[in-house]
C-alpha cells in the first residue's frame, strides 16, 4: 500500500511538473511577443529621432534594435516548435530548437556590433552638427522599457531554464545599454562643445556607439558558447555528479558509473551506467533499474529522458580500471 502511495505521489508530482512547463512555455511565448512588437515600436522610433535629431548613436542603436526584432522572431518559433512532443522522429524532443535560435540571435548581435563600428567610423571623418537635444528624451524613454522587458524575459526564462528566452531577454538587456551609451555619447555631443570650447566632443556621439557595439559582441559570445555546447551534447559535470549521489542512496545499487547528461531545452537527458548484485536475476535487477529511474526523475523533475544500463558489479575489475 506504501508502494502504491508513493508511486501515486510520483505520478502527480510528474503531472504538475508537466502543466508547470506547458504554463512557463506560454508565458515565455507571450513575452517574447510583448518584446517583439515593443521592439519594432521601439527601433521605428530610433530611427525616426536618429534622423531628424542628427544622432549616429541613435541610427545605430536602431539597427541594432531591427536586429532585436528579428531575433524575436526566432525566439518565438523556437519555443513553439521546442514544445512539441518527442514523436517517432524525434524521440528526444525538439528542445534543441532553442539552441539554433539562441545561436542564430547571438550572430545577428555579431552582424549588428560590426555594422554599428563601420558606420560610426564613417561619420567620424565627416563634420556633422551636434545632435538634437531633445533626441535625449527618447533615449531615457528608450532605456526604461528595455530593461523592464529584460527583467520580465528573464524571470520567466530562469524558470524553465530556456537558452532561447534568456537570448531574447539580453537581447533586450543589450539594446537598453547601447541606449544608455548613446544618451552618454549624445550628451557630451550636444554640451561637450559649449561648455569646453572643444568642437571635437561632437564626435562623443560616434563614440559611444562603437563602445555600445562592444558590449554588443560580448553579450553576443555569452549566447554563442551555452547553445554551441548544447548543440555538441556538451555533458553537465554538475548534473551528473548530483545524480550519482541521488541514485546511489537507492538500496541495491552498489555502483554508479558512466554518467552523461546533457541538455537539450529546458529539459535533460541521462545515460547511466549502474551496477548491481551480479546473482541478481534479470528482471529484479530491471526493477532496481526502475526504482533509481523513477527515483531520479522525482527528484530531479527536468530529466526527460532516463536510459540505465545494468551490469554485474565485479570488484575485482573495479579494481583495475
Amino acid at each position: 500500500m506504501n508502494q502504491l502511495t508513493t508511486f501515486g505521489r510520483r505520478v502527480v508530482e510528474r503531472r504538475c511538473f508537466q502543466r508547470t512547463i506547458r504554463v512557463s512555455r506560454e508565458k515565455l511565448q507571450r513575452n517574447t511577443i510583448i518584446g517583439f512588437v515593443a521592439s519594432v515600436l521601439l527601433a521605428i522610433m530610433k530611427l525616426a529621432a536618429g534622423v531628424m535629431g542628427r544622432s549616429s548613436a541613435l541610427i545605430a542603436d536602431a539597427v541594432e534594435s531591427f536586429a532585436d526584432t528579428l531575433g524575436s522572431m526566432f525566439v518565438w518559433q523556437a519555443l513553439r516548435v521546442a514544445a512539441k512532443p518527442a514523436d517517432r522522429d524525434h524521440p528526444y524532443g525538439y528542445g534543441k530548437a532553442e539552441a539554433l535560435a539562441s545561436l542564430a540571435v547571438g550572430g545577428m548581435l555579431i552582424v549588428a556590433a560590426v555594422y554599428i563600428v563601420i558606420k560610426s567610423f564613417h561619420e567620424i571623418v565627416i563634420p556633422h552638427e551636434p545632435p538634437a537635444p531633445w533626441t535625449l528624451g527618447v533615449l531615457i524613454f528608450i532605456v526604461c522599457v528595455k530593461e523592464v522587458l529584460f527583467r520580465v524575459v528573464m524571470r520567466g526564462a530562469d524558470e524553465l531554464e530556456s537558452s532561447a528566452a534568456k537570448a531574447d531577454a539580453w537581447h533586450h538587456r543589450s539594446d537598453a545599454i547601447t541606449s544608455a551609451a548613446a544618451f552618454l555619447g549624445v550628451t557630451i555631443a550636444v554640451w561637450g562643445p559649449q561648455i569646453f570650447g572643444i568642437k571635437a566632443l561632437v564626435m562623443a556621439d560616434e563614440a559611444a556607439a562603437i563602445l555600445a557595439s562592444g558590449i554588443i559582441l560580448m553579450t553576443a559570445v555569452q549566447l554563442i558558447r551555452p547553445s554551441l555546447l548544447e548543440l555538441m551534447d556538451a555533458t553537465s559535470h554538475d548534473l551528473a555528479a548530483k545524480v550519482v549521489s541521488i541514485a546511489e542512496r537507492v538500496e541495491g545499487v552498489r555502483l554508479i558509473e558512466k554518467v552523461l547528461v546533457r541538455k537539450s531545452g529546458a529539459g535533460f537527458h541521462l545515460d547511466m551506467h549502474l551496477q548491481v548484485d551480479p546473482d541478481l536475476s534479470i528482471r529484479v535487477a530491471h526493477a532496481l533499474a526502475g526504482k533509481v529511474k523513477a527515483t531520479l526523475k522525482s527528484a530531479m523533475p527536468g530529466l526527460v529522458t532516463v536510459l540505465i544500463h545494468v551490469e554485474p558489479f565485479e570488484p575485482v575489475l573495479e579494481e583495475e580500471r
